[in-house]
């Protein structure tokens, strides 16, 4: 086992790969460190497979995998946790945004101060305006509604002891809320340490307003997995139950109406239409929890990607 693995997810990155991989065995080879470094190619139109097929064949100590086509930085985190080995886990961005050398302090609050998972913090950042604005209005909002006091969500340079990755499912584009995940799954120890940002010297940023509102819809996705992901029935059971019990009340006092006035006419009455619409909806909605607990129950796997290529296996 290596004493460190560092994942690193890549989407058109070719021209900070041969540095970044320097500067992380510079930080390795002073710090005596062993180590397993693994750049995940999220399907690139550009060279960095190539270049990664480069630094696979002059060293050892470097794993690449290449999807067949763009599936998500997601997609790209869950293959590097399920294939790592090191006893600390540390992802980071491939735009040398994030500083290698912060990986030894970040190991120690791992082993030394007993952390499960330490998030970056970049107190002082390099990016936009239209990407620091929702960044900071997406963490106030996660914070709110995890109960997480992190400052950063989404900084990509993380660590986590291994069990902590191999406990958890990366998903869809959850990996904004590997936080969340890890308290999830019963890991409470998570912390954050203030890490240097750069600017980024290549290229351009991936960020868009589209992942922003993604980011959102995915906030309250997992707020509703954690708590009725394994349990469906009791969340639409429940609103079904109480749809179904205010739509009967009302049909059952219309008959009742009917009887005392038989002259009256049920169906000129909107209570009468009410009614009739929430017993429906009650009954789907319970019938969606029924079949939502058979999926559950039967889930194929749902991290199945296509590599094309793998480098040093």
């Amino acid at each position: 086992m290596q004493d460190i693995s560092i994942v690193i997810p890549l989407f058109n990155e070719e021209e900070s790969l041969k540095e970044l991989h320097a500067w992380i065995v510079k930080v390795m080879q002073e710090n005596k460190l062993s180590y397993e470094v693994m750049f995940v190619d999220d399907g690139s139109r550009d060279n960095s497979w190539k270049v990664i097929e480069e630094i696979c064949a002059a060293d050892a100590n470097v794993r690449g995998i290449k999807f067949r086509r763009n599936y998500g930085k997601s997609a790209a985190l869950q293959t590097g946790f399920e294939k790592c080995n090191g006893q600390v886990v540390i992802t980071m961005d491939a735009d040398l945004q994030d500083s290698p050398d912060e990986i030894p302090e970040l190991r120690k609050m791992i082993l030394e101060e007993g952390f499960d998972l330490v998030s970056g913090w970049k107190a002082k950042r390099y990016d936009p305006i239209s990407k620091t604005i929702p960044t900071k209005l997406f963490n106030w909002a996660t914070r709110k509604m995890s109960g997480i006091y992190l400052h950063d969500f989404n900084c990509g340079l993380k660590a986590y002891r291994k069990k902590v990755v191999k406990s958890i499912e990366v998903f869809g584009e959850m990996h904004r809320y590997i936080p969340i995940l890890a308290k999830w799954a019963g890991f409470k120890r998570i912390g954050e340490k203030v890490v240097q940002h750069q600017a980024r010297k290549y290229g351009h940023t991936k960020f868009g307003w589209e992942r922003f509102v993604n980011g959102f819809l995915d906030l309250l996705t997992i707020q509703f997995l954690s708590k009725f992901g394994k349990k469906p029935m009791q969340f639409f059971g429940l609103i079904g139950t109480l749809f179904f019990l205010v739509g009967f009340v009302s049909f059952f006092y219309i008959v009742i109406g009917k009887f005392i006035d038989p002259d009256a006419s049920i169906t000129n009455k909107p209570a009468f239409f009410i009614a009739l619409t929430s017993m429906i909806i009650g009954t789907q909605l319970f019938l969606a929890g029924f079949i939502a607990e058979i999926m559950n129950r039967n889930a194929s796997d749902r991290n199945v990607y296509l590599i094309e290529e793998k480098q040093g296996w």
